[in-house]
């Protein structure tokens, strides 16, 4: 119900737009909704903010099939991208979990002295990774030169973004089973939650 499997990971090798649009409502839109349920509830008790779920519905797409798909966690109602946010996903090479800011955001340079201001808090952070662009599946480790190109990047480049959290491999032991998986991303964003 809630953990990703090698059949959600497959969907992406599937060609395409209809067929892989197909594959993904019927086999990971369920499991998005179904963490979107969960973890806004997660958000919203640990935060005292109200959280709501935006699924990835791939609307826009006529004729690439998307290569990532998403569940993103916001306090506007409405919408995610103009606001930090925090997002579920995965990729055909891995499963995401991340808090961070996107280009659209006109919230960019507050988020950004936000996150300098928490620039020891981010370099703890074990196993993290951090994302400059949600579009592709690259990450890089969290190291402190990096962090600071990254975070001068955002505050002061129209199309910078900065993202932080994990990045789960097929096989990895968070991926097993629903309450392993649960687990893991509540610890996950316990730790974003501080950079808040």
């Amino acid at each position: 119900m809630y953990h990703f499997t090698d059949e959600d990971f497959k969907v992406f090798e599937i060609e395409g737009l209809e067929n892989r649009m197909t594959a993904l409502i019927e086999t990971t839109r369920p499991k998005l909704e179904k963490l979107g349920d969960y973890f806004s509830d997660f958000l919203t008790a640990q935060t005292g903010e109200t959280y709501y779920p935006h699924v990835a519905k791939h609307l826009r797409r006529t004729t690439n099939p998307p290569d990532d798909t998403w569940v993103a966690f916001s306090t506007h109602k409405r919408g995610y991208k103009m606001l930090p946010h925090f997002q579920i996903g995965l990729f055909g090479s891995h499963v995401f979990v991340l808090y961070g800011v996107i280009y659209e955001s006109p919230e960019k340079e507050r988020v950004a002295e936000t996150f300098m201001k928490k620039e020891q808090t981010i370099l703890a952070l074990d196993d993290f990774i951090m994302k400059r662009d949600h579009m592709k599946e690259a990450s890089e480790a969290i190291e402190e030169e990096a962090l600071c190109d990254n975070l001068l990047r955002l505050k002061n480049v129209k199309k910078g973004e900065l993202l932080f959290g994990k990045r789960y491999e097929p096989g990895h032991p968070a991926l097993q089973s629903d309450q392993a998986f649960l687990q893991e991303v509540e610890d996950t964003f316990l730790k974003l939650i501080e950079l808040r």
